[in-house]
């Protein structure tokens, strides 16, 4: 048996469902010194990258899960032209039927699908789908892509893409075989900003990338110790027993691609650092000391803090990725982009330097009017009025939805959902190994020497509308 077969065997039988509950109280599975990174080996069954699925005139969409993440992307996709909203799971029936009731008055009437921990297989078995939505907790991603990409269903999965190495090896192997997308739907990559670098990058303003820097640094301490936020407490389960990056892409995605991470150039090793937890377990106490509900929680196994992940990639070239959801810190992506000609660095304000100091205000604007790309001059205010983090979740939506009804590739594959999202266990890896070196493995198997970088003009598509009243 496999080694992901034998995982799943496990949470399944133990009940744990990789959240780390059992009767009595938590127990903390460390399997981050066990990890065995599948040698970079065979060859792709089919290059994914650049490929350009058939046209679909109206792209018929299914959405799985509907707590914090699903409503907000169900709302957002009924804005746009050329998507019909055939289908809406989640466990919960309330929560279904609560997205459903927001649609009421729009062209979209879909089926409810509910009640069941099957309910998802029932949707894609009965539903005429081109794109699944995934919006579950992390260990329903990969099972849930996987089927959906089977049944020959394009895939847009929330962040992370997997948990585990050999998960990640499952996305691609399975893309390849289908010829079916699976996009991992990370937002931060077209966010405003970060989008402007990117062009920036593209037309050479910052000469040869050297370094870059990405994090997610969000003080999520109150909310993942609400009875009322993530169901189940699963959110705040997931930093129970693990140690290392645990939500690596939003810094990480938008580096990679200005760096052509995956088309030109590849991650090659990594060295992760953690603090302990100064913070978790005694919230956890004190809240235990109140409340008999946190009592399971007063004595669980909380790793560090802060992580520090070092990255180096095969051309050269450096990353720093941080990880820091239980110190309480002002929100910050970093998003620091340094080259041989210039830099730039987004918190706590975006700034842009050449030579030794920050350009003006007056050159700021200059430099908007210059790089702003195509996307953000097309539905850029548009997408501030629908919203969704500022109007970034609504752009990613509206891009994906745009190539799929063009026969475009996407600007986000299923080589970036696997790669970004090892970057959780490989960072696992060398925390419970002193920070050691762990390799990279390479999801696209030499195909990056040869694959093209991301491409965000919109040559070619560009043709689908917003639709928002004035």
């Amino acid at each position: 048996m496999s080694t992901t077969n034998n995982r799943r065997s496990f949470l399944k039988l133990s009940g744990l469902a990789g959240l780390g509950i059992a009767t009595g109280g938590l127990v903390s599975f460390d399997a981050a010194s066990k990890i065995e990174i599948p040698p970079n080996s065979g060859a792709p069954r089919f290059n994914m990258s650049g490929y350009a699925a058939p046209k679909i005139e109206t792209v018929k969409i299914g959405f799985i899960g509907l707590g914090m993440r699903g409503p907000g992307a169900v709302k957002r996709m009924s804005y746009i032209q050329g998507v019909e909203i055939k289908a809406l799971c989640d466990l919960r029936p309330k929560q279904a039927e609560s997205a459903k009731k927001m649609l009421e008055g729009t062209a979209h009437d879909p089926k409810v699908y509910s009640g069941s921990e099957t309910a998802w297989k029932n949707m894609i078995d009965t539903e005429d789908l081109d794109l699944v939505y995934i919006c579950t907790p992390w260990d329903l991603h990969v099972p849930m892509a996987v089927y959906a990409m089977n049944a020959g269903r394009h895939v847009g999965v929330e962040v992370p893409a997997a948990k585990t190495i050999d998960e990640c090896w499952e996305l691609v192997e399975t893309s390849e075989k289908t010829k079916v997308h699976c996009m991992m739907l990370e937002n931060c990559c077209y966010d405003f900003f970060e989008l402007l670098t990117l062009n920036m990058a593209r037309q050479g303003y910052f000469g040869d990338i050297i370094h870059g820097e990405g994090a997610y640094i969000h003080d999520l301490v109150d909310l993942n110790f609400n009875k009322n936020g993530y169901e189940n407490m699963w959110r705040l389960k997931e930093n129970i027993g693990r140690d290392g990056n645990l939500y690596a892409t939003h810094g990480l995605g938008p580096i990679c691609q200005i760096m052509n991470v995956n088309r030109g150039d590849q991650m090659d090793y990594l060295t992760s650092l953690s603090s302990a937890d100064f913070n978790m377990g005694k919230k956890a106490k004190i809240l235990a000391a109140k409340d008999d509900f946190y009592t399971p929680f007063e004595n669980a196994n909380y790793r560090g803090n802060m992580n520090t992940t070092i990255i180096k990639t095969k051309n050269g070239r450096s990353m720093m990725m941080q990880h820091d959801v239980s110190s309480p810190r002002p929100y910050s992506r970093i998003h620091l982009i340094s080259g041989s000609e210039g830099m730039a660095r987004k918190y706590p304000t975006a700034q842009i330097a050449k030579g030794h100091s920050w350009i003006s205000d007056a050159e700021f604007k200059e430099i908007e009017a210059k790089y702003t790309p195509e996307i953000v001059t097309k539905v850029g205010d548009l997408a501030k009025r629908v919203g969704g983090h500022g109007g970034m979740d609504f752009m990613m939506d509206w891009r994906l939805i745009d190539c799929l009804r063009n026969g475009l590739p996407l600007d986000q594959e299923v080589y970036d959902a696997a790669l970004w999202s090892a970057i959780t266990p490989l960072s696992e890896k060398s925390v419970a190994n002193r920070s050691a070196s762990v390799d990279v493995p390479d999801f696209t198997r030499g195909n990056w020497k040869s694959n093209a970088p991301v491409d965000i003009s919109l040559t070619g598509g560009g043709t689908t509308n917003v639709l928002l009243g004035d």
